[in-house]
């Protein structure tokens, strides 16, 4: 079986749900956990065997019992192991730790999750490999690291060890004295956040718990300390510092005397320098957070780690520094040290040695510097020591990388706004004029065939330019003429344009700038002479044409004269072409002409339009859409033209869509829309016995055409067909579908199901459904089996079926500790009435039914199995089974 494992596990990795199509993870996992007891397989297979309970061990894994299970079997293996098998025993309690955590085995306080934990602290406390000798260096290591997961994971479980951790840091000077400090940080962090959930805790709690050495602080324990706290999983993905702004993080009032913290802390302190930059960091936030808990410890203890940190050129250090200054502002940072930070930042913003990304870090830290005294609290706010002089530096040119000179650009749009334009001669009007003239030289790189990154470039930098100084007309005007002058040289950039104008309407919606630009943009082209013209701008000066043609406030009679001159020319030769893209095109101008404000007075050269495109072009379906156009042009109010078109009123002077099912749709307008399948942001149908709850979204009040789909996990059954509903409606009572299963083997299995339906608007939505868990009825399958042995043995079929009795004196309690002590796991139903079934499968594929029954001092056990081989060792493990239990009896009644 070892010969192919690495292509199994391979396999597994690869697609663990095609995987388990051809077999059940019960089996899989139990395959791996006999190769791993196999003494012939190497270390190597089995360090391989190890990957899927390490990638995958929620669904190897999934239920509290089979965790439990697997980490016995596991810690069996590790025992057995030779202790020069070091990969091995590493990767061993680093599966352990994954299943363990994932099964909810530490949670739920398992023996194996206490037996693990005290292997991981005996490992631990063989400091400076003074027992094991330093092969086993490894191991420590591996068993530090497992610990401050399982503390990452269930913050305070270690908080009852503090003593121990903190004696083991000090004893430790081996290079592993790392990992000692950041485990005992780690879980000094999550005790004082433990001790600020706990009502009227003070100094003489810190102090236990600095002195404590218990054990284990298991979920339920710290649960109880706060009952409306979050749960252990919860507080592990917030520190306080994220829980909200300083003013609400959780506080431990102890009074003054925290001399034990205050020491405590000042000794990890000075033993962060022997650590790497990345474990300073870790140890320093968590040393933050805790001094943000306790105000009684003042921060300037942190004062002497101001000088290294200031001057370092590790990202790490210098964003802990941030999240220092960010925790206590002007209780350790000065007046002098904030002034320092941000020229150093903007040094390093724009460094020669540093990388882009670590330089995009530097601005982004500081349009979001911590200042001591804030003004504004935006989301991107300049520090006021951030003058036009020390930006000067970070001034963007053409040779910067696009993504620098963005943010470059940005952050001196900043600067010069809070200085103000006004005065021209002051540095703000020079700065203005300095971005301006960068704005130009994008622009005319873009005019000499520029890449398309550097044109992409342009127009965010043109974008960034507005948002900022949109209101400056002397700019904005001049912009909005370069950039009419740019489209006539380079035509193609019409969707760039369109979008910038969109953009600029979304975000400034009290400026007419985009509306200003593209009325210019309109004037540009109808008045370019036509004899310059050709097909390929055609092209994009009709994508201009129908957005301009979305603005109410536009005049549209140039455009109307421009289309006529266009097709109605007898040097034209657009209508003999026939080129369906480009009358589709003219068609789309049209029908957005159709739905403009002033429609009144584009009657009549429209409708000369539209009639010359139905005689004269030459493609039968412009021919059909024109001719429809203009039957609804001469035939309809504009009222109801606008409802047959799907379009209702205006939104920020723009024609605003509408989808309707019964309305014509354009030639690719909206189709992409219409057409695609939506993914919902969360589940918003359930099948389900009952309904304990909703969940309420007025946009999904109504569903039609709903299709209920359903994918197998396994192979174990025949594939399932959909099911449709035809409408699902809030205020209706919900429809019940039926389900059917046709069941290759006898297995439990798993169906994940999803709908697709179609809301009012007309678009069509995808939802994911909750999984639909699929298990035999237990007492159904145990008496189907129990009357196929009984029929079989009656009507003497020679198969290896047989029935059996045992009889015992046992009274009704000792019957009931007999079934809780040894049946529990097998029960089908339970002890009711004095009755109860038991059913045991024993592989590969035999069964044990018991039908335990009691009479007045007396038990019966009916027995019935088809491998009638087992019935000399069923009746013995009964007789060994009965003793056990009447010995516990008479201790009992002995006492």
């Amino acid at each position: 079986m070892s010969a192919n494992w690495p292509e199994r596990i391979s396999a597994f990795l690869r697609s663990p749900s095609q995987f388990l199509c051809s077999t059940t993870s019960d089996i899989f996992l139990a395959e791996v956990l006999h190769e791993l007891r196999d003494d012939r397989a190497s270390d190597h297979i089995k360090v391989l065997l190890l990957s899927p309970l390490l990638e995958h061990p929620t669904l190897l894994c999934p239920s509290v019992f089979v965790g439990e299970e697997t980490a016995l079997e596991l810690m069996s293996v590790f025992a057995q192991c030779s202790p020069k098998s070091l990969p091995l025993r590493c990767h061993l309690l680093l599966a352990l730790t994954s299943v363990l955590l994932c099964s909810c085995c530490v949670s739920s306080h398992t023996s194996a999750s206490q037996d693990f934990l005290d292997l991981l602290l005996q490992m631990a406390q063989d400091t400076n490999d003074a027992q094991a000798g330093a092969a086993l260096h490894p191991l420590r290591t591996t068993a530090c690291d497992c610990l401050r997961e399982l503390e990452a994971c269930l913050p305070g479980l270690l908080s009852q060890r503090l003593e121990l951790l903190s004696s083991l840091r000090q004893q430790e000077n081996s290079r592993l004295h790392q990992a000692y400090t950041g485990l005992h940080a780690l879980a000094l962090r999550n005790a004082v956040y433990l001790l600020t959930q706990q009502k009227e805790a003070g100094a003489g709690d810190l102090k236990a718990a600095l002195g404590s050495n218990e054990g284990f602080v298991w979920g339920e324990g710290a649960d109880s300390a706060h009952p409306n706290s979050e749960s252990h999983s919860d507080l592990a993905l917030f520190s306080p510092l994220t829980l909200g702004t300083m003013g609400k993080v959780p506080s431990l009032q102890t009074g003054l005397d925290c001399k034990e913290l205050r020491s405590l802390l000042s000794s990890l302190l000075e033993e962060s320098y022997l650590l790497t930059s990345l474990s300073q960091a870790a140890l320093l936030r968590q040393l933050v957070e805790v001094l943000a808990m306790v105000p009684a410890v003042s921060p300037t203890i942190l004062r002497a780690q101001l000088l290294r940190l200031l001057g370092t050129c590790k990202v790490c250090l210098l964003h802990t520094t941030l999240l220092m200054k960010a925790a206590f502002t002007d209780s350790l940072f000065n007046a002098e040290d904030e002034a320092f930070l941000l020229k150093r930042l903007v040094g390093l913003s724009q460094h020669p040695l540093l990388s882009t990304p670590e330089k995009l870090f530097y601005i982004d830290c500081i349009l979001h510097f911590p200042e001591n005294r804030p003004i504004s609290s935006g989301d991107e706010s300049l520090p006021v020591l951030l003058t036009p002089r020390l930006a000067a530096a970070l001034v963007p040119t053409v040779f910067n990388d696009s993504v620098s000179m963005l943010a470059r650009l940005n952050l001196l749009s900043l600067v010069y706004l809070e200085e103000g334009e006004e005065d021209r001669e002051g540095q703000g009007g020079r700065g203005l004029a300095y971005l301006y003239d960068h704005l130009t030289s994008l622009l005319r790189i873009v005019e000499n065939q520029a890449s398309r990154e550097m044109v992409v470039t342009f127009f965010r930098a043109s974008f960034l330019f507005l948002l900022h100084f949109c209101h400056v007309e002397r700019y904005s005007e001049d912009l909005s003429q370069r950039l009419c002058d740019l489209y006539l040289r380079r035509t193609r950039l019409a969707p760039h344009l369109i979008n910038l104008a969109d953009r600029t309407q979304d975000r400034l919606e009290e400026s007419g700038w985009a509306v200003a630009l593209l009325r210019a943009l309109q004037r540009t082209i109808t008045e370019a002479p036509l004899s310059q013209l050709t097909l390929q701008d055609l092209r994009w000066h009709l994508r201009i044409l129908a957005r301009v043609a979305e603005e109410g406030e536009v005049l549209q009679r140039a455009t109307l004269n421009f289309l006529l001159c266009v097709i109605t020319s007898s040097s034209s030769a657009l209508c003999v072409s026939g080129d369906w893209r480009l009358g589709n095109s003219v068609l789309g101008v049209c029908r957005r002409l159709l739905l403009h404000p002033s429609l009144d007075s584009l009657l009549t050269p429209l409708a000369d339009l539209l009639q010359h495109l139905t005689c004269h072009y030459g493609e039968t379906d412009i021919q059909d859409h024109a001719r429809l156009y203009y039957t609804l042009l001469t035939t309809l109010s504009q009222e109801k033209l606008a409802g047959v078109l799907a379009q209702r009123g205006t939104e920020r002077g723009r024609q605003a869509k509408v989808r309707s099912l019964s309305a014509i749709m354009g030639e690719n307008e909206e189709l992409t829309s219409g057409l695609t399948v939506h993914q919902t942001e969360r589940p918003l149908l359930r099948l389900t016995e009952s309904s304990p709850g909703q969940v309420h979204d007025p946009h999904f009040d109504k569903l039609f055409s709903i299709r209920l789909h359903f994918d197998l996990t396994d192979g174990h059954y025949e594939e399932v067909s959909d099911i449709s509903v035809p409408c699902l409606f809030r205020t209706r009572k919900p429809p019940t579908v039926r389900l059917r299963l046709k069941p290759k083997q006898p297995y439990h299995t798993t169906l994940r199901a999803s709908a697709i339906f179609t809301t009012e608007d007309g678009l069509s939505w995808h939802s994911p459904l909750a999984d639909l868990h699929v298990a035999f009825p237990e007492q159904r399958v145990f008496e189907g089996i129990w009357g196929e042995i009984c029929s079989g043995q009656s009507e003497g079929d020679l198969t290896n079926t047989a029935t059996s009795l045992f009889c015992d004196q046992l009274e009704d309690s000792a019957v009931g500790e007999l079934v809780e002590k040894y049946f529990q796991r097998y029960l089908v139903s339970d002890l009711d009435k004095g009755r109860c079934n038991v059913l045991f499968f024993l592989p590969p594929q035999s069964h044990v039914l018991l039908k335990v029954i009691t009479e007045e001092d007396a038990v019966q056990v009916h027995i019935a199995t088809d491998n009638w081989k087992l019935l000399p060792y069923i009746n013995s493990y009964l007789e060994d089974i009965t003793k056990e239990i009447h010995s516990t009896q008479q201790v009992n009644g002995d006492v």
